[in-house]
């Protein structure tokens, strides 16, 4: 077989073993989902013990919306699971088309590069595949062996240069379709979890509609009792003052984790600058040790020329000694060869660096994720956080029981609930009297608060932007009415939010 063949057939079974095992192994999806969970879980349990600490503290007991609070809570999480799933979906499905395109490119790299080295190597075979060797030997004109020679330099060159080229672009192949492998079996992924959490939201839409027909005359007989609206609001301000504790404690233990950071750094910088000056003192004592040598030495070498020009017996130069380091000069300890420690190749430093300066992974926590005071200076800017009708006023009266703290927009079920400012989730749970509330801390012991939710679509720890959908409309908790009950708070306080959002 002609080595042309023989060599384009090679690269034609290298490419075809590219893609060739692709074993059952968990996607890079499922390891930044674990990854991310584990994050959160330390998180989520100060918040359960939070809310457990204020369930000890309840006077009601047999509440029946506490009947629905698991039922709602798994509807909560379905419509969310959901709704990342989809986005997910958006950006995977991005990921695999642009795959898609750039392995097409590398395809038709990889065809043309095939087929330019299968032109060298025809043109090798036809033209005898002389060697350097049988130049040499041939006894022709010097000039044109000398010219000969140069350009079979060149084309093993060119040759060299193909295959390593057509070598990077097979790996890129294989690196490619690995991945889009990756890609399709997240989408697989993401299809099966969206089945099995649709299948489980239709099932808890059931239980609850099941379980509101059979408790409807209690919610209704317990919703009249003043006493169980005063217990909801200060379950609600004892969670606000628990959550303002924990996020003081959370901004104290990162201020001084940031300041073991800065002395750690500062330490770091003294000693490498005591070992720069030493490094330095050494070469500084070297350099004159080197001066003193060569200046000896030339004066040895000058009275030699001047006895040997008077005709007299000259001595042989004595080899000139270092001067010793002045005592004020600090003293280095000399290591033998096979302890010095060798510089990192121009190629492994790179590396080091990139090592050393890796980000550490971020830890999910509740510290504001706005600027303090940015929220103060947005009083009369803040977009409504859903659209609908305003139902219930700040202060105006519940019936026989106590005044209202916040506000309720009727709106239809499902609507999205947005955030009406930038800040951190600190709570997303299901809380007695407001169904699945959510919690955001704005900075400056500014919050705003979101019940009777639907679904919550934000964990606690995520960092929002004002506008970002954070939950859906819904009547969670017992509630009449699907809608959305708002509050703002300062320093735990409830005050009018009417003068600072756009109804």
């Amino acid at each position: 077989m002609p080595a042309w063949r023989a060599g384009a057939g090679l690269c034609l079974a290298l490419l075809l073993a590219g893609g060739a095992a692709h074993g059952a192994k968990p996607t890079e999806r499922s390891r930044q989902k674990a990854v991310a969970e584990q994050e959160r879980a330390g998180l989520q349990q100060k918040l359960t013990a939070l809310k457990r600490d204020i369930g000890r503290t309840e006077t009601a007991k047999d509440d029946a919306a506490d009947t629905l609070a698991e039922s709602e809570g798994a509807i909560s999480n379905a419509n969310r699971a959901l709704r990342e799933l989809a986005v997910e979906q958006n950006q995977t499905g991005v990921k695999l088309r642009q795959l898609g395109a750039a392995r097409g490119q590398l395809v038709a790299t990889v065809e043309l590069q095939k087929k330019q080295l299968s032109k060298l190597l025809r043109e090798q075979y036809v033209a005898g595949n002389e060697d350097r060797i049988k130049l040499l030997l041939s006894g022709d004109n010097p000039n044109r062996i000398n010219r000969d020679l140069q350009m079979m330099s060149y084309v093993s060159q060119a040759q060299a240069r193909l295959l390593g080229a057509l070598r990077a672009n097979l790996l890129a192949v294989e690196a490619n379709q690995a991945e889009a492998q990756n890609a399709k079996d997240e989408l697989e992924e993401i299809a099966q979890e969206e089945r099995e959490q649709k299948t489980l939201l239709e099932q808890e839409k059931g239980r609850r509609a099941a379980l509101l027909a059979s408790l409807s005359k209690r919610l209704v007989e317990q919703r009249k009792e003043a006493g169980n609206v005063e217990r909801d609001e200060q379950r609600m301000a004892g969670l606000v003052d628990k959550l303002a504790k924990l996020i003081k404690e959370q901004a104290e233990a990162a201020a001084a984790e940031k300041q073991r950071q800065q002395q750690l750094a500062q330490a770091r910088a003294e000693a490498k600058a005591k070992a720069d000056a030493v490094a330095a003192a050494d070469a500084k004592a070297r350099a004159l040790a080197a001066t003193a040598a060569r200046a000896t030495a030339q004066a040895q070498a000058e009275r030699l020329a001047r006895e040997q020009a008077k005709g007299g017996k000259a001595k042989p130069p004595t080899p000139a000694r270092p001067e010793p380091v002045a005592p004020d000069e600090p003293k280095v300890a000399q290591r033998r060869p096979e302890e010095a420690k060798p510089e990192p190749t121009p190629e492994a430093k790179p590396v080091v660096a990139a090592v050393a300066a890796e980000p550490v992974p971020a830890r999910a926590s509740l510290a504001a994720a706005a600027p303090e005071g940015a929220f103060a200076g947005l009083r009369g800017q803040l977009q409504a956080p859903v659209a609908g009708r305003l139902a219930a006023k700040f202060g105006s009266k519940r019936g026989d029981g106590p005044s209202w703290k916040g506000v309720f927009i009727r709106a239809g079920e499902g609507a999205d609930i947005k955030s009406v400012a930038a800040g951190r989730v600190v709570f997303a749970e299901w809380l007695r009297g407001f169904g699945n509330l959510i919690i955001v801390d704005h900075g400056g012991q500014y919050m705003s608060i979101y019940g009777n939710n639907q679904a919550l679509l934000k964990r606690a720890g995520d960092a929002v932007k004002g506008g970002d959908a954070i939950a859906s409309a819904g009547n969670s908790g017992g509630n009449e009415e699907s809608g959305l009950y708002f509050e703002l708070r300062h320093q735990g306080r409830a005050f009018d939010p009417v003068g600072w959002v756009k109804f």
